[in-house]
């Protein structure tokens, strides 16, 4: 299908995911008019530009972006005006994401694409209520910081078109984004649940006493995490079969995923284990506020994706593998 350039960006919602996107927006050379019911959310958004645009001029701006072109307004008829890409950022209930979305589906020329930045809700349930043009609301799922990570999980509802989840790869490709294709919709798309999982495993040591938060983070951050930057899960594990790969390292390992090793539903989240999360993750923040932490993060990962991309050059084509 032809290409449509997106050179106006209207970013629906602007809380930490919100003023992501348009960080990443304006980073890339676009037009962004953010659109939040609260005023002081504008002072918030420039806020948040300012802190993300020495990663991103580090990582590289296209050419004209400028941190400045952006404005704001209360209003979703004039945010949607003009926009080439349309991004909703509601809080996680169903059925205010449905209406907010009918809203933008009413407002916007039907050619737009709409993308809800969900982390869990199904795009068939999120084009429940919109009356034009239903399909071409999907579920494009960012991870935070938006600016800095590229991957986008695309999923398209009963009403989407494979041409119309093609135009949104393109929409965000022209974003800097790598677009995941989600086969068929579930609950919690894909990089979700794999969170999920370890963090139910994690809040189970906790709260049996095996590991303190800040042993559990080692474990990832001086382990799994490093291969995982690289490889991932399978690959990691056909590594792990020698020669032979993922087929030997079946037979040796497959039968101790029948131990009783990991434990799927979480542990109840009782005042105890709470207060022992939360003591334990601010002695790692030892007294640094969120705002130092952030600053910390975005400098480690514009470093480790540099890295990656000089290892990884083939995900370049990765939404075409999936």
């Amino acid at each position: 299908m032809t290409k449509q350039d997106v050179r106006t960006v209207a970013i629906i919602g602007c809380g930490v995911i919100g003023n992501g996107w348009a960080a990443r927006a304006l980073a890339s050379g676009c037009d962004v008019i953010a659109c939040d019911p609260d005023p002081a959310a504008e002072a918030r958004l420039k806020t948040a530009i300012e802190t993300a645009w020495p990663s991103l001029e580090k990582r590289g701006l296209a050419p004209g972006a400028r941190s400045d072109r952006w404005r704001f307004t209360t209003d979703p008829a004039t945010a949607v005006e003009g926009a080439d890409l349309i991004q909703e950022n509601a809080p996680e209930r169903t059925e205010l994401k449905q209406g907010v979305l009918a809203q933008l589906d009413a407002l916007a020329p039907a050619h737009v694409i709409i993308g809800s930045s969900t982390s869990g809700i199904k795009p068939t349930e999120l084009q429940a209520k919109c009356a034009k043009a239903p399909g071409r609301v999907i579920v494009a799922h960012p991870f935070n910081p938006v600016y800095l990570l590229p991957l986008v999980e695309l999923v398209g509802g009963e009403a989407t078109t494979p041409a119309l989840l093609e135009q949104g790869q393109q929409a965000y490709r022209q974003l800097g984004m790598r677009p995941l294709v989600v086969r068929r919709e579930i609950e919690g798309h894909i990089a979700d649940r794999l969170m999920e999982a370890l963090w139910r495993e994690a809040l189970h040591l906790v709260n049996d006493g095996v590991a303190t938060t800040e042993e559990i983070d080692a474990a990832v951050v001086y382990g799994a995490g490093l291969r995982w930057s690289l490889m991932g899960t399978f690959l990691t594990f056909h590594l792990a079969g020698g020669e032979e790969g993922m087929r030997h390292m079946l037979e040796q390992f497959g039968p101790a995923l029948k131990l009783p090793w990991t434990k799927l539903e979480a542990p109840e989240l009782t005042d105890d284990l709470i207060d022992r999360v939360v003591e334990g993750s601010e002695h790692q923040a030892a007294g640094r506020s969120i705002t130092e932490l952030e600053s910390r993060r975005d400098a480690f990962l514009t470093e480790l994706l540099e890295v990656v991309e000089r290892y990884w050059p083939e995900a370049e084509g990765l939404e075409g593998r999936i």
